[in-house]
């Protein structure tokens, strides 16, 4: 069985993590839903998206391994570190839920992950402003396609309309992690790497707000909770989702196809 590796704490490459990882976690969310979503066109949809996640994460998570210097690979950052390694926001590790679950979480991560790669394509380091250049316009399809189902569900059956409002309490208290701000985000911030989280807190609200008065919803109150999954402290969920993901590289320590 493969051993787990260490990582950095570097800030710059702590800040690359919590990118990929996210990215990562989301996008493996998004892929159980192959073969099972409610209808054929969103079954390639969310697949597709799935993909677009998985590149960003691969991008990303290869500069970070570049920015170290221990010779880790893209591989093995996504596939061999132990749980508190992972760098990932909780929203997008608990458990995919119905189809409202995805869709608010959707909007919610693609809106976020939309002005974040708008902010890092200014980034001074070139190689991450040349990944958020691509990225930012697949965040832009992903915000509009998941704001269009939250429309269309809140605005629709009586029992769509339920489960939007059960998927929107349900997930809503996560998201103030998106906007916590530590040592890393300050480093990344006065190094010119990118932007502090927090900075984002102002349009994301406006955002989701316009994309919520669209559906008719109202947006839920603030919340003092604030999950840790950034500082490696998941939750029960992370461990059932890196148990699948790391089974093969485990297993077969180096293989390829």
């Amino acid at each position: 069985m493969q051993a787990s590796i260490q990582v950095s704490a570097r800030p710059e490459v702590q800040y690359l993590l919590r990118i990929g990882d996210t990215a990562l976690i989301l996008g493996q969310r998004l892929g159980e839903w192959t073969g099972h979503a409610p209808v054929l066109e969103e079954d390639i949809a969310l697949a597709n998206m799935a993909l677009d996640l998985i590149g960003q994460c691969r991008a990303v998570l290869t500069h970070a391994g570049a920015l170290e210097g221990a010779g880790h690979d893209e591989d093995q950052l996504a596939f061999l570190r132990d749980e508190r390694d992972y760098r990932n926001v909780t929203l997008v590790e608990l458990p995919r839920g119905d189809f409202a679950v995805t869709v608010v979480r959707n909007a919610m991560m693609a809106t976020f992950f939309k002005l974040l790669w708008q902010r890092l394509a200014g980034s001074r380091d070139a190689e991450l402003a040349a990944i958020a250049g691509k990225a930012v316009k697949e965040a832009r399809y992903h915000q509009q396609h998941a704001a269009d189902w939250l429309v269309r569900l809140a605005g629709g059956t009586e029992e769509s309309r339920r489960r939007i409002d059960k998927a929107v309490a349900q997930l809503w208290i996560y998201h103030a992690e998106l906007f916590a701000d530590d040592e890393v985000d300050a480093h990344a911030d006065e190094s010119g790497l990118g932007p502090r989280w927090s900075a984002l807190k102002e349009g994301w609200f406006a955002e989701m707000g316009e994309i919520f008065a669209e559906a008719g919803l109202t947006m839920p109150p603030a919340v003092s909770f604030l999950s840790t999954g950034k500082r490696g402290v998941h939750s029960e969920h992370m461990g059932f989702i890196l148990a699948e993901m790391q089974q093969l590289q485990r297993a077969y320590p180096g293989g390829v196809w």
